[in-house]
């Protein structure tokens, strides 16, 4: 069985989220942050040598980074489903989309978070080019889903799966309003109406909101 290693409010919701679309048994393990830092505490940096989440044990293989993760599962337990095969017509949006999320989405987010911290003014060059690309990602999938229901076109997929953290629980340590993106907001409203993710969300971090509008 796997154990899945939860950070609360971390990109390990997405391993739980998997686990819960595909029905998969697992057994979860949350970890609370440091309470002063917010950052993992010792005993879950002592998982894995890159000390962040998520970590899965399956057997005796031990994995970081959600992207792999999610890769792996879903070759190995996913008989087929949340995946596109190649030879399907919206194959390279799948895989565009997967990649997209920790490729371009999550680190500007992360970049803009960093910068938010350092009060630096609203004219800095490096500020405001952070900023503009962030706002160019988010303008990138606001188009997407103005002309498709889940990333990879008409099949819900991992794609989705790895892209939504950036776009709810990412917001508690970089508030962003949404407003300006209506059918990034249409589609959250979509992904919370899925039993799994509430599932999930309930699970790893019970009594927080999902951040959906």
């Amino acid at each position: 069985m796997i154990t899945v290693h939860h950070l609360g409010k971390s990109q390990s919701e997405r391993i739980v989220w998997l686990c819960e679309e595909l029905g998969l048994p697992y057994e979860l393990k949350v970890h609370d942050r440091d309470p002063t830092t917010r950052l993992a505490q010792a005993d879950y940096k002592a998982l894995h040598p890159i000390g962040a989440a998520p970590v899965i044990r399956d057997g005796d293989v031990l994995l970081a980074e959600s992207g792999a993760i999610v890769e792996y599962i879903a070759a190995k337990y996913g008989k087929g489903r949340l995946v596109l095969p190649p030879d399907h017509p919206d194959y390279a949006e799948f895989v565009y989309w997967l990649h997209f999320a920790n490729g371009t989405l999550q680190p500007a987010m992360g970049r803009n978070m960093i910068l938010g911290r350092l009060n630096l003014p609203a004219d800095n060059p490096m500020l405001r080019a952070m900023k503009g690309r962030l706002d160019l990602a988010l303008g990138l999938v606001e188009q997407r889903l103005a002309k498709a229901e889940w990333f990879a076109g008409k099949e819900f997929t991992t794609a989705d799966i790895m892209i939504v953290f950036s776009l709810t629980t990412m917001r508690l340590f970089l508030p962003l309003d949404l407003k300006p993106y209506p059918a990034i907001l249409a589609y959250l409203q979509r992904v919370g109406k899925r039993d799994a993710y509430r599932r999930a969300m309930a699970k790893g971090d019970p009594g927080m909101e999902p951040l959906l509008t």
